[in-house]
């Protein structure tokens, strides 16, 4: 089974990802340069985790990094409603700047339908017979 096969069409190329990663980077490095305390980046669910792994890793300050962990799909597509929090944040908050690095729903670069196509090295559109 390819997972290649399953997608519709491709949202953003893995050197698209990249470039723009490295942008964000600079950007937040430019922004937060004379914050104090060092800002705290936080992953959203387990599909922040790729795209924030890559991105602290170019963000030339000190900072910290936690995730939070809330659902409400579980293995579908329909929301329960009520986000359940599965995993809280560690770090305190309180007089940081945080920046959230959420998990949206494509696939592809960390994100999943079902807990698949995480590991594709691109961002794509599932085709309807995947998830219907």
């Amino acid at each position: 089974m390819s997972l290649d096969s399953h997608i519709e069409k491709v949202l953003w190329t893995k050197f698209q990802i990249s470039k723009r990663v490295t942008e964000l980077a600079s950007q937040i490095t430019s922004d937060f340069s004379s914050v104090s305390p060092p800002p705290l980046v936080v992953g959203v669910a387990t599909g922040a985790f790729l795209f924030l792994a890559d991105l602290v890793r170019q963000i030339q300050l000190p900072i910290s990094v936690d995730f939070i962990r809330a659902e409400s799909y579980g293995s579908g597509t329909e929301s329960s409603g009520a986000p359940r929090i599965s995993l809280d944040l560690k770090l305190d908050v309180k007089e940081k700047h945080v920046i959230l690095c959420p998990d949206y729903f494509v696939v592809g670069y960390g994100m999943d339908f079902a807990e698949l196509y995480r590991n594709l090295p691109y961002v794509g559109v599932l085709k309807p017979e995947y998830y219907n």
